[in-house]
This record gives C-alpha cells, sequence and structure tokens, in this order.
C-alpha cells in the first residue's frame, strides 16, 4: 500500500503525519511525504526531507503549484497513491466548507480513497477577522505624500491646467483604487472642475493586476460554502474585466447554462475603508480652512464618495439594481438586463447571465436597430423624469447587442432623483426647449432650493441662460447634446454661487453617454421630440388615471368636506355662526404669563416706592408734623428694598 500524506509542515499537519506514518507501519506500505506550494522554497524542501528521513521506508515529494488542493491531487495520481491523507483544519466544527479549503477540494477532486484526519480536536476555526484599519492611516498619509511630492502637484508652479490635470489624474491612478474613483466621481461634476480637468479624469481606467485564478477560487468557495466544481462546470482563467473592487469572469453551470462571474478583490475592502478614513479626516479639517470651504464642499464631497464606493463593496446593490431596471425596461421590447442569479450571488459574488452579443456601436443597420435607439432614449427619459432610478455608466461598453435588443450592463452605479427634483428638472427642460431664459434662471433656484439672495444677480444669470440657448438652437440629436447642455447649466449656476444637487450632474454625464451611443445608432432622432412626446404620454396616462369615475368623485367629496370645514370656522371666528370662536395659542404660553406677573409686581413696587418718597417731601415742606414725613419715607423705602430684593432675585 503507498499512502501519500500533504504536509505543510505547521503543527496540525504534522498530525496527520503522525497519524500516516503509523498507517504506513501496520500496513507495511510505504509512506510519500507530500509538500505542494505556490512558490519556489529550498529551505522548506530541505526541512521536508529531513523529516521523510526521521520516518523509516518513507520519502520526500516537493512541488511547486499555485494551486495546491489541485496539485496535491495531481502528485497522488502519479505516485499512483492508494490512501491520501489530509488533516481537517478548516472544516472541523463548521457546518459549510470554506471554498479555499485543500482537505474540502480534494476530498472532491481525488480518484483515490482520501482519509481526513482530526488534527484540530474538532475545534472550528477562527472567522476571518474584520478588515483593519485603525493605525495604518499614518502609514497611507505617508505614502500619500510621498507620490503627490514626487509628481510635483504644486498648484503654485508655472505650469499649464491641461498639465495639472493630467499630474492629477497620474497621482490618482498611483494611488489606488479609491483615488481612481475618487477621480472617476469628480468627472461627472463640471460644477466643481474645470474642462480640462473633467476631460483628463474621463480617462482614468481601472488598471489593475489581474487576481490570480487561486485567488480568484478563494473568493468564490468562501461565499458560496462548497467547493466551485459543486455549482460550476468550468470557469475561464483568462478575466473579461478587471477593476479596482472586482474581477469578472466567464463560466459555466453545472447544467451547461453560460454565465458571468463578479469576485470581489480580497482586500478591496479593506484598502477602500482605509482610504475613506483618511478622506474624512480631510474633510474635517477642510471645516476649518475659509479658501477650501468656499471652493468645493468637501464633506458633501466625501460623503458622495464614501456613499458611492460603500455601496459598490456590497454586490447585493448592484444585484438589487439589475432586478429594479428589469421593472424599468418592462415596457420596451428592444430593452433588457441579463438574468440574475440570486442563489449565487452574496455580498463579494456576483453571477449573471452571460450575453452573447457584440457591442451595440457593431450592430448591424436596420430598423429593429433604429427602433431600440428610439426606446433607449425614452426608456432613458422615463429613468431621470419619471421613475428617478437611472443607469449611471450607460456608456457603449456597457450597452450589448444581441438578439435584436440592447442589453444594459454593469448597474454597480446608478442615480436617483426625489420626486421634487424630477419635477423642477422637467420644467428646467421645458424652459431650455421653450427658450425661456428667464423661467430657466428661476428653475435653476428652485432646483437650488434657495430663495433669491440679495447678493444675487438674477439680470446677469438670466442674460448667461440667453446666451447659453442660443448656442443649441439646433434641431437634430448629432448637434444636440442634452448631457453638456445640462452640464452647462450646472457651470453658470456655479459661476453665479448657486449649488445644484449632485445627482444632477450625474444625470447630466450620464445623458451624455447615452446620447452618444443612440447618435450611433440612429443619428437622426431628435431628443427634444422623443422627449416631448414621451412626457405628453406620460401627463396623459397621469390624467386618464385621474379621470377614473370613482377616483373623481372621492376627491369632490374630500376637497367638498374640507371647503364646507373653512367656511364654518370662518363664520364661528367672525360670531355669526354660535361654537368656539378664534382662539389664538401661543408656545410657552405660562412662561409668558409668569413674565407679565413679574414685570407688573416690579411696577407695582417702583410706584409705591416713588409715592412714598413724593410723600415724604411734599409733607416735609409743608411743615407738617415729623412723624408724618418718616411715615412716608419708611413706605417708600420698604416698597424700594421689596423691589430692589425681586430683582436681585430675578438675576
Amino acid at each position: 500500500m503507498k499512502i501519500v500524506v500533504a504536509t505543510d509542515r505547521s503543527e496540525t499537519a504534522q498530525r496527520a503525519v503522525a497519524w500516516a506514518a503509523q498507517l504506513a507501519q501496520q500496513s507495511g506500505g510505504e509512506l510519500v511525504l507530500l509538500n505542494v506550494r505556490p512558490e519556489d522554497d529550498d529551505t522548506a524542501e530541505d526541512l521536508l526531507r529531513a523529516d521523510a528521513d526521521a520516518l523509516s521506508n518513507a520519502r520526500a515529494i516537493f512541488r511547486v503549484d499555485h494551486d495546491v488542493p489541485g496539485g496535491i491531487v495531481r502528485a497522488a495520481e502519479e505516485e499512483n497513491a492508494d490512501v491520501l491523507v489530509v488533516g481537517n483544519v478548516g472544516m472541523g466544527g463548521r457546518r459549510e466548507f470554506l471554498l479555499g479549503n485543500v482537505p474540502n477540494r480534494i476530498s472532491h477532486t481525488a480518484r483515490c480513497t482520501v482519509v481526513i484526519v482530526n488534527t484540530s480536536d474538532g475545534a472550528a476555526p477562527e472567522p476571518p477577522a474584520a478588515p483593519v484599519v485603525e493605525g495604518r492611516l499614518l502609514g497611507r498619509a505617508a505614502q500619500i505624500a510621498r507620490i503627490v511630492s514626487r509628481l510635483g502637484l504644486d498648484v503654485r508652479g508655472a505650469i499649464s491646467s491641461a498639465e495639472r490635470a493630467q499630474r492629477v489624474r497620474a497621482a490618482l491612478e498611483e494611488l489606488g483604487p479609491t483615488f481612481a474613483k475618487l477621480g472617476q466621481i469628480l468627472s461627472t461634476r463640471p460644477d466643481l472642475l474645470s474642462e480640462e480637468f473633467v476631460a483628463e479624469l474621463e480617462k482614468l481606467q481601472d488598471s489593475v493586476k489581474p487576481l490570480t485564478e487561486a485567488e480568484v477560487v478563494r473568493v468564490m468557495e468562501q461565499e458560496l460554502r462548497v467547493p466551485w466544481e459543486d455549482v460550476f462546470a468550468s470557469i475561464e482563467s483568462e478575466p473579461l474585466a478587471a477593476g479596482t473592487i472586482g474581477q469578472v469572469h466567464r463560466a459555466t453551470l453545472d447544467d451547461g447554462t453560460h454565465v458571468v462571474v463578479k469576485v470581489q478583490r480580497p482586500r478591496a475592502e479593506e484598502e477602500i475603508l482605509r482610504d475613506l478614513g483618511l478622506f474624512e479626516l480631510f474633510a474635517e479639517k477642510a471645516l476649518h480652512r475659509e479658501q477650501l470651504r468656499g471652493t468645493v464642499d468637501i464633506p458633501a464631497l466625501v460623503e458622495h464618495l464614501s456613499e458611492s464606493l460603500r455601496r459598490e463593496l456590497d454586490f447585493r446593490e448592484e444585484a438589487a439594481n439589475v432586478e429594479r431596471m428589469r421593472e424599468a425596461l418592462a415596457p420596451y421590447d428592444r430593452l433588457d438586463v441579463p438574468r440574475l442569479y440570486p442563489e449565487l450571488s452574496t455580498s463579494r459574488l456576483l453571477v449573471l447571465e452571460f450575453i452573447d452579443g457584440v457591442p451595440i456601436l457593431d450592430a448591424p443597420e436596420s430598423s429593429e436597430r433604429r427602433e431600440a435607439a428610439h426606446q433607449l432614449l425614452e426608456a432613458f427619459s422615463r429613468q431621470i423624469l419619471v421613475d428617478g432610478f437611472f443607469h449611471a455608466d450607460p456608456h457603449p461598453g456597457n450597452l450589448l447587442w444581441s438578439d435584436d435588443k440592447i442589453y444594459l450592463l454593469d448597474l454597480g452605479m446608478v442615480g436617483e432623483l426625489g420626486p421634487e427634483v424630477r419635477e423642477i428638472l422637467i420644467l428646467l427642460l421645458l424652459a431650455f426647449a421653450r427658450d425661456d431664459p428667464k423661467f430657466l434662471a428661476e428653475a435653476v433656484l428652485l432646483l437650488a432650493g434657495e430663495d433669491r439672495r440679495a447678493e444675487l444677480d438674477l439680470g446677469s444669470m438670466e442674460r448667461d441662460f440667453a446666451d447659453f440657448i442660443e448656442r443649441f438652437r439646433i434641431g437634430s440629436l448629432r448637434d444636440i447634446q442634452i448631457g453638456p447642455m445640462l452640464d452647462g447649466i450646472l457651470q453658470i449656476a456655479s459661476r453665479h454661487g448657486v449649488r445644484l444637487p449632485a445627482s444632477l450632474a450625474l444625470s447630466g454625464k450620464a445623458f451624455g453617454q447615452m446620447q452618444l451611443a443612440v447618435t450611433k445608432l440612429d443619428p437622426t432622432l431628435d431628443p427634444f421630440r422623443v422627449i416631448g412626446r414621451f412626457l405628453l404620454r406620460n401627463v396623459g396616462q397621469r390624467l386618464r388615471r385621474q379621470a377614473d369615475p370613482q377616483q373623481l368623485y372621492y376627491e369632490a367629496e374630500k376637497i367638498k368636506l374640507r371647503v364646507l370645514r373653512f367656511v364654518e370656522a370662518v363664520e364661528r371666528a367672525a360670531g355669526a355662526r354660535p361654537g368656539q370662536k378664534l382662539q389664538v395659542d401661543f408656545l410657552g404660553a405660562a412662561s409668558i404669563e409668569d413674565a407679565i406677573r413679574g414685570v407688573g409686581r416690579r411696577l407695582a413696587l417702583a410706584s409705591g416706592a416713588a409715592s412714598g418718597l413724593v410723600g415724604a417731601a411734599a409733607t416735609a415742606a409743608a411743615g407738617t408734623a415729623g412723624w408724618i414725613p418718616i411715615t412716608f419715607a419708611s413706605v417708600a423705602g420698604v416698597f424700594g428694598a421689596w423691589l430692589a430684593l425681586d430683582l436681585a432675585r430675578r438675576h
């Protein structure tokens, strides 16, 4: 009998070796000590040979293989092992299996008998520790300072704005995923940055080193809680995309269904939370810098970045976005999203249907393509203006043409607009389309939630809007760019000190990306005509819903009752109808009564003291008996002392 025992020479693994050695001795078989490591290690190999020499009838095998479980199974097969022995570390006391678990993987794939030895006394392994962020901020801050210093990001330097923007982009790329995301978010804020900076930051890509196959498998199995072979028939090792937070691979389920798997990078959460801690500290410092406060709302920007990144770290958010977008696209037969596999998706793993298609820019010319373009423009208008939920990154790379449909991919970044913002945004677009700069300025102020400030030059802002509208007086989609139009409105408002919601900037950016795609599909579309028809149809639908006889009767009765109650209240207040008269309630009435009482008391005391003094003076001057002026003076003294005590008690 040939017995192969896998060991990494740890304390628990040595227990498995001892058990295998005892089995070999009892059966008279051959013992092979096997150590598989992801990288070469001469010292480990020498120590393994020493262990084998210390045992009778034993030899050592050292292998280098990035897939440790697979390497153990392959080595056992090459040795024609009868029994493969491994320790149970990572399995004891657990109901589920960890994906990176070596013994569990081996038990599912080895062709010989596998013995899993209890080397941990049945104790459950400690769960993975939460990401450690505290204590690392200082080192990270020093690293940031070195990179910034090396790239020469000195705003006082005599360099052009374009060169400064290039240096900032280079620094953000080198500083890692959080800073790259910061740049991507800032590229959607033309109200905060110049055109040069926005254009440069748009070039930021998730240029990160791809995860190894072993790292991908480890995360998948940690989330699935079973070996990946129990769920997937195969996984392609080459990633479709590698981003700052996740990596995407094509895979096949055990039933033959083709899917894509998005796996979160193992250290993404730790790195992002660490950098967010630095951003929050910076935001606190920025509150004390008047110059920074007046330029950019740093705390609001950091809060926006933090919320965005925390959402992207939880893949369940993206899964919910996929299902919500599916409902939003239900009325459109040329638009869809990939199917979600919720039973396989977790906070760090997302499994979606694989769409076998081509980029929309490569879609063949056809009537279906033009119809899909019309539906995409209308659907996006509906998302922003009616539903308040929209795809925030609809560039051509996230739009796929398949089966005469456009599939919207990557819903990790979405935007939301509240009902009030949507209503005012519709007015803003209509004012622009109707060439009404005065009302456009009013709509912008309403959207900002600000009253007219004394220092705001409303006339100047209206003239700027009039000039801006004039530049867009063209009639085809190729020339009317809705995204830049909204960006321009944001910039004009910012120049006049009016700060609009960040969601508006995001919707403008998304509109611009969507329009780029639709322009390629059908350059003849008129956006205002499509949006206008959609708005008119939407108003008609709302009116028809409200025209329901039962609803009309109900609303009319509510109005009638409220009018009657208002008339009765007016009649009672005027005395024309019996009942409770007009009553005004003051908050803090008891304290008001006490104050009035106190003031009246002091006035009375002051009057008594003054009267006593006047009486004493008058009787003394008239030559009356001496006790009379003394009496008046005594009364005045008593009242005066009483008043003094009352005032002293009050203070």
